[in-house]
């Protein structure tokens, strides 16, 4: 399959604040599925995000591929959804299977309780809404 000129990696690579998300991806080998594969929603959180989570979390997750894995699958939605659509839905289920809650509060949306700070950055194999936390399975 042909290689889309801008994706979800190359998005998030340009962006500049996903580096932790990134190299996460890649150790999970997850890359090609997402320069190639889709389209798919993705809830992307920020290097800023992934340093909240405790000592060692990182290390851990990068050590334990499986693992990794799931949570990164976590962060995955089958399909292209816009903010509105997103919104407007109560659960989305994500690539792995599980379910994310979705929730508005005054306006701002929350998935798992993270804070989408960002909207519709779009890419040609989907969409990515950017979180300020780490959505754990």
């Amino acid at each position: 399959m042909e290689e889309p000129s801008n994706s979800i990696v190359d998005v998030a690579v340009e962006a500049g604040q996903f580096n932790t998300l990134l190299t996460a991806v890649e150790a999970a080998e997850l890359t090609p599925t997402l320069q190639h594969d889709g389209p798919f929603t993705v809830f992307a959180p920020t290097d800023e995000a992934f340093d909240q989570l405790p000592d060692g979390a990182v290390t851990d997750l990068l050590q334990d591929i499986e693992q990794l894995t799931a949570v990164l699958l976590y962060h995955v939605v089958p399909g292209t959804l816009s903010a509105e659509e997103v919104a407007d839905r109560s659960e989305l289920e994500t690539a792995g299977g599980e379910m994310l809650t979705v929730s508005v509060e005054n306006g701002t949306v929350f998935v798992n309780g993270a804070q989408v700070i960002a909207t519709d950055v779009e890419a040609d194999n989907g969409v990515i809404h950017v979180v300020d936390g780490v959505l754990m399975p």
